[in-house]
C-alpha cells in the first residue's frame, strides 16, 4: 500500500470535521499565546502597537499604575487561555491519533502511547508449550512486551477438540484458543464468549466451546488452520502472534515403563503407568517456516511451564523445531511446574522434570530453569495430596550439577489452587533478558 493510501483514512469519513475541530483549537491556543506574548512586548517589537493601544484604553478608566497592572493582568489571562486551549486540541489530537494506530483503543491517549511504544521496544519472546500452563505465561508476557510468538502443540485428543479432530479431520484447537484469549486486547465480552462452554446440554454442542467452534467456522470459511488462526488473531486484536508446532495431523504416543505403548494423549495422561518416553506418529511431519523464522530471531526463548510429557515435549519433538531452539543465540529458560500431575508426573523433583525434557528430545534446548521456591500453604498442599498432586520439590543443586543455571524465585499466586501467578514469572523473565 502507498504511502498517501496509508495516510488518506485519517482524514475522510465522519471523523473529519472533529479532527479539524481540533487542529482549529490548538491553532487557537497558539494563536492566543502569541497574542499574549506580544501584549507584554516579549514576542516582537513589531507589534508595540497592542501594547500602546491596551494601555491607552486602561487610561481610560484607571490611573497610570492601575492601567500597567490591568495590562498585565489581561496578558496573564490571555496566556493561560491560550495554554488551555493548545493543551486541549493537542491531547484530542494525540488521542484521535493512537485510536487511528490503535482500533482498539480505550484511555488515556499519552499513556497508551506511551505504552504502546515501551511494548514495542521489548524483547522478542518465543513462548513454546501448551496447556494451561503456556496461556499463564502468555497472560504475564503481554503486558511487557508485544513482540511475542507462541508455538502451540497440536496433539491434544480430549474433550471439544476431540471432537472436532474426528468430525472435521482438522488440528485440535484448545490449546491454541487459550493462547489467543489470553494474548488477547479485545473486550472482556468477547473473551468470555470465545471461552464460553455449553455445560449441562445435551446434543452435538454439549462440552463444545464456542472459541473451539469459531475456530473450526473460521476453518470453513479461509480453508486453511494457519490462516484461521490469523484472522481470528485480528478479532480479538491479540498481542503478537500464536502458531501451531506443525499443520499435520499427528498423535502423541507413549511408551510407559511396564513396555507397553499407548497411543492418544487422553490415553497417556488417564494411564496410571510412568511414562517412559513419548514421540510423535508420525516422526516426519513438517515444522511450520514462520515457526523456524521466529526462533531464529528471538531475543528469548521460553519452555513451558505445562504438562511435561503432554505439553512441553510434544512441539520439541517435530523435526527442526530443537535444532532451531539450539542455533539460536537467544537467552532459553524453561519454566518448571509448580506441582506434580498424577499420571505424567508422579513424584517428580524440578530436576527429573529437566531430565525427562532432554531425554525425550535427545537436546539441550535450555540454559536456565526458573523453579518456584515458594511452598503453598499446609491447607492447599492437604488439598492437592488428595487428588495425587504434591509440591515440586525445587532441588536447585541438582539442576546446577547438570551444568544448567538455576533460578529460584516466589513464582506462585494463591488463591483456592496453587499456580504460577503470570506476573511474577513475566518479571523473572524480563530480569533474565536484560
Amino acid at each position: 500500500m502507498s504511502r498517501s493510501r496509508r495516510v488518506r483514512p485519517w482524514s475522510i469519513g465522519p471523523l473529519k470535521l472533529r479532527r479539524a475541530a481540533y487542529l482549529a483549537l490548538l491553532a487557537m491556543g497558539v494563536l492566543v499565546c502569541g497574542l499574549a506574548l506580544s501584549y507584554n512586548m516579549l514576542l516582537s517589537p513589531a507589534l508595540s502597537w497592542i501594547d500602546e493601544r491596551a494601555t491607552s484604553f486602561f487610561r481610560l478608566f484607571l490611573d497610570e499604575k492601575g492601567a500597567a497592572d490591568a495590562k498585565w493582568a489581561t496578558a496573564g489571562a490571555l496566556l493561560l487561555l491560550g495554554i488551555y486551549l493548545g493543551w486541549l486540541g493537542a491531547r484530542n489530537l494525540a488521542r484521535e491519533f493512537v485510536r487511528f494506530t490503535n482500533p482498539s483503543f480505550e484511555g488515556k491517549s499519552v499513556g497508551a502511547w506511551v505504552r504502546q511504544r515501551a511494548l514495542s521496544a521489548g524483547p522478542n519472546i518465543v513462548a513454546v508449550g501448551g496447556g494451561t500452563g503456556l496461556s499463564t505465561l502468555l497472560r504475564g508476557i503481554k503486558h511487557r512486551t508485544n513482540r511475542i510468538t507462541a508455538i502451540v502443540t497440536v496433539t491434544d485428543d480430549g474433550g471439544s477438540s476431540g471432537r472436532l479432530i474426528t468430525d472435521k479431520g482438522m488440528l485440535p484447537p484448545g490449546d491454541i484458543r487459550n493462547c489467543l484469549v489470553a494474548l488477547a486486547d479485545a473486550e472482556k465480552s468477547m473473551t468470555d464468549l470465545f471461552q464460553h462452554r455449553f455445560e449441562g446440554a445435551s446434543g452435538s454442542l454439549s462440552g463444545h466451546s464456542v472459541g473451539n467452534l469459531l475456530i473450526a467456522a473460521m476453518v470453513d470459511i479461509t480453508g486453511d488452520f494457519d490462516r484461521a488462526i490469523a484472522q481470528i488473531s485480528k478479532v480479538l486484536a491479540i498481542r503478537g502472534r500464536v502458531l501451531p508446532a506443525t499443520l499435520d495431523n499427528v498423535r502423541l504416543r507413549a511408551e510407559m515403563e511396564d513396555g507397553s505403548v499407548l497411543c492418544g494423549e487422553t490415553q497417556i495422561v488417564n494411564s496410571r503407568l510412568r511414562i517412559k518416553r513419548v514421540f510423535l506418529d508420525p516422526g516426519d511431519v513438517t515444522p511450520l517456516e514462520d515457526v523456524l523464522l521466529a526462533i531464529a530471531e528471538a531475543d528469548v526463548i521460553v519452555i513451558g511451564p505445562g504438562s511435561v510429557y503432554t505439553s512441553v515435549i510434544p512441539p520439541l519433538l517435530v523435526p527442526g523445531v530443537a535444532e532451531a531452539i539450539v542455533e539460536s543465540p537467544a537467552i532459553k529458560v524453561y519454566v518448571c511446574n509448580v506441582m506434580t500431575q498424577p499420571g505424567e508426573s508422579d513424584h517428580m523433583t524440578a530436576s527429573e522434570h529437566v531430565h525427562a525434557i532432554e531425554g525425550n528430545v535427545g537436546k539441550r534446548v535450555f540454559d536456565y530453569v526458573l523453579v518456584n521456591k515458594a511452598s503453598p500453604g499446609q491447607y492447599l498442599l492437604e488439598r492437592y495430596a488428595k487428588s495425587g498432586q504434591e509440591f515440586v520439590e525445587p532441588d536447585v543443586e541438582r539442576i546446577r550439577a547438570m551444568g544448567l543455571k538455576a533460578v529460584a524465585a516466589n513464582l506462585i499466586s494463591e488463591t483456592d489452587v496453587v499456580r504460577h501467578d503470570p506476573m511474577r514469572i513475566a518479571e523473572a523473565i524480563m530480569r533474565l533478558a536484560k
